[in-house]
């Protein structure tokens, strides 16, 4: 048999796994758990859970291992080689649907992502094989089954229950939030206009010079004050947030438990509104999609403060930092309108 039909017949099998595996990701990506009306044992399910995902990562390697350096597998080895490797793919997908949502749906969410990153890295790395010439270990042959260790590794750092989860997201917030703040300090910090102090003079306090693309004027600069203080207060809503939900947070009962997902919810929404208000404050300055952006931006923090008081993580002492930034919204939001408007 020439080596030309040894690729060709290996390559059946591998193709064929290639499907399933990609057939099997998609349904965890968009599959539903299996509900439980029964006892959950949770710690069963990470044992079993993180089993399943050693021995993915035991086959990736050993598929790997066959494919990097002649003589290839026959066709007979490569089918089992795809079996076993199938087989382990399967039990990982099974396991994560044991998971219900009655046990949340954010941990359920990161539990959901971290699988799909598994399956998409053995996905890949058999794509490479398959498409390498098969007679050597290839630099995207190393870099597709680290890729495949580096997602199983992830499963020791996921979040044990559902409080760890929000926390999860609330620090991805916070981190996206605070970049924002730091980015626009620093724009104010090193936006200077090169030409104020030579050419104001000239003017006589008439109208102000064009090509204001470039630089913030006073007015400008006015109303990003306001706006950073209702950046710096989802900011603050976040970091409060966060120390509630650790002190106070509760996954014994179904109605805390959703009470935690409506808080991980509400606040994903934080960032892509800080964002939004962040970029434009950028010159040219277009003040109305500046007040936009605030109300927008307020109106949010109002919603998520709400949620937070009716939420089981408020305690009296959440309460007082609650209608403070309550109060902060409202105040450097109307700042904000007010010198928009009459400045």
């Amino acid at each position: 048999m020439s080596a030309d039909n040894c690729v060709g017949d290996v390559s059946v099998p591998l193709r064929n796994l290639l499907n399933s595996i990609q057939c099997i990701r998609d349904r965890v990506r968009d599959g539903e758990s299996n509900e439980s009306d029964g006892a959950f044992n949770i710690s069963n399910f990470w044992d079993t859970l993180n089993q399943a995902v050693k021995a993915v990562s035991q086959e990736a390697t050993k598929l790997s291992l066959a494919f990097s350096k002649p003589p290839l597998p026959s066709q007979q080895d490569g089918e089992k080689l795809a079996d076993s490797i199938l087989k382990s793919v399967l039990t990982l997908s099974t396991v994560y649907y044991w998971l219900p949502k009655s046990q949340g749906v954010s941990l359920r969410r990161q539990v959901r992502d971290a699988t799909v990153e598994v399956l998409e890295g053995v996905s890949q790395l058999v794509e490479v094989i398959l498409s390498s010439p098969l007679q050597s270990l290839s630099q995207e042959q190393l870099t597709s089954t680290g890729g495949v260790w580096s997602a199983c590794d992830q499963f020791a750092q996921l979040p044990q229950d559902n409080k760890a989860a929000v926390l999860v997201v609330l620090s991805a917030q916070t981190g996206v939030v605070k970049d924002a703040i730091e980015e626009i300090q620093q724009a104010l910090a090193e936006a200077d206009d090169p030409y104020s102090d030579i050419l104001d003079d000239d003017q006589g306090g008439e109208e102000p010079r064009g090509n204001q693309d470039t630089y913030w004027s006073e007015k400008d600069r006015s109303v990003i004050g306001p706006c950073q203080g209702l950046m710096k207060a989802s900011a603050a809503c976040l970091r409060k947030l966060t120390s509630a939900v650790k002190a106070n947070g509760d996954v014994s009962t179904s109605q805390n438990l959703a009470q935690l997902d409506d808080l991980a919810d509400i606040t994903i929404e934080i960032s892509p509104c800080v964002d939004d208000l962040a970029l434009c404050l950028y010159p040219p300055m277009d003040y109305s999609g500046v007040e936009s952006n605030a109300s927008k931006l307020a109106t949010l923090l109002k919603k998520v403060l709400a949620i937070i008081r009716s939420s089981h993580v408020c305690g009296e002492s959440q309460l007082t930092w609650v209608q403070f930034l309550d109060g902060a919204v409202d105040h450097n939001l109307q700042k904000a309108k007010d010198l928009i408007h009459n400045s």
